[in-house]
């Protein structure tokens, strides 16, 4: 008698290939039992379907170490929307573990400039200067209340009379001072939360560690297709009657007999939202609130950006 043939009909569909998955090895392991009855489950008629339970079955060994597993006639098996895996993988809170967040919140900072650092071999190091200007944590949001872990920090300070009513009873319900600018941090899970009202420093980030910056961009305002794309230009010689900047020919003629859509052209340039990722923190100045960043940082001086743990390098360090 073949194994195919020892073993129920409904169930050889998934046992064989491990059976012969099985006979193949060297070790000849046995089978789990898990692995042929995961995806059946009770038919009771009074009842829900219930889980499947490896350990309420007998199996009878086939040979030495292979073990197979009879499928009782209550027994059907179960489509892919009822498989456990299938609801976890379309559930929200499996779309939040798949996503790439930092562990711990950010901060407000205000962008005071850049500068040279030299070090002891000589070498001269370009930094941005970053100031902590009285950040606080202004509330939390959770799963259970909004779906999603992020921390809201406030920074700097504003008049009472220059903020609108809902933004002071949001400050007043926090305990805080009406802050100017307030900014939300997406976290990983609850251990990234911090208690209302607290003061976020500078000590928050370690020399050596690599931090995304992100804020809007400085305004270029209308920008022809040379500035705003790196275009080369018409010559500037003979055959060119004023027209040296000009963006040439934009199309074809009756065939599309139109302009495609995404053609570089002249148009408003910055402006926007721009992220720096891995930069490093090359040094922290506690007593006047300075965070040190090696290279640029997007905005114009004095603008406001964020700053956060990178989600590409959480745990990198250098000296």
């Amino acid at each position: 008698m073949s194994v195919s043939q020892m073993l129920p009909r409904q169930c050889n569909r998934l046992a064989l290939p491990l059976l012969r998955r099985s006979l193949t090895t060297e070790s000849r392991a046995e089978i789990p039992l898990s692995k042929i009855i995961s995806r059946y489950a009770v038919v009771d008629e009074n009842s829900a379907s219930n889980a499947v339970d490896p350990a309420e079955y007998q199996h009878s060994p086939i040979s030495e170490s292979i073990a197979i597993l009879p499928v009782p006639e209550n027994y059907r098996r179960l489509k892919r929307s009822e498989l456990p895996l299938a609801r976890l993988f379309d559930s929200r809170e499996a779309a939040l573990e798949r996503k790439q967040l930092a562990a711990r919140t950010g901060a407000v900072v205000v962008k005071r400039g850049m500068m040279g650092m030299f070090e002891p071999d000589g070498t001269r190091v370009p930094v941005t200067v970053l100031q902590l200007d009285r950040a606080q944590v202004t509330a939390v949001k959770s799963v259970d209340a909004n779906g999603y872990y992020a921390v809201q920090v406030g920074a700097g300070q504003r008049h009472h009379k220059n903020v609108t009513r809902p933004m002071l009873g949001h400050f007043w319900k926090a305990g805080v001072p009406p802050k100017k600018v307030v900014r939300e941090f997406r976290v990983k899970d609850g251990n990234g939360l911090m208690p209302v009202a607290t003061e976020i420093t500078v000590e928050h980030f370690v020399e050596g560690q690599y931090v995304d910056v992100w804020g809007t961009g400085k305004g270029k305002g209308f920008s022809g297709v040379m500035k705003r794309h790196g275009f080369t230009g018409l010559p500037a010689s003979h055959g060119v009657s004023a027209a040296h900047r000009s963006a040439g020919s934009t199309g074809q003629s009756q065939d599309p007999g139109r302009v495609l859509a995404g053609k570089k052209m002249s148009g408003r340039m910055g402006g926007k939202s721009v992220t720096v990722h891995n930069v490093k923190v090359h040094k922290v100045i506690p007593e006047y609130g300075l965070i040190l960043v090696k290279g640029p940082v997007p905005g114009p001086t004095n603008g406001t950006v964020c700053i956060q743990d990178a989600i590409k390098k959480p745990d990198v360090i250098k000296e």
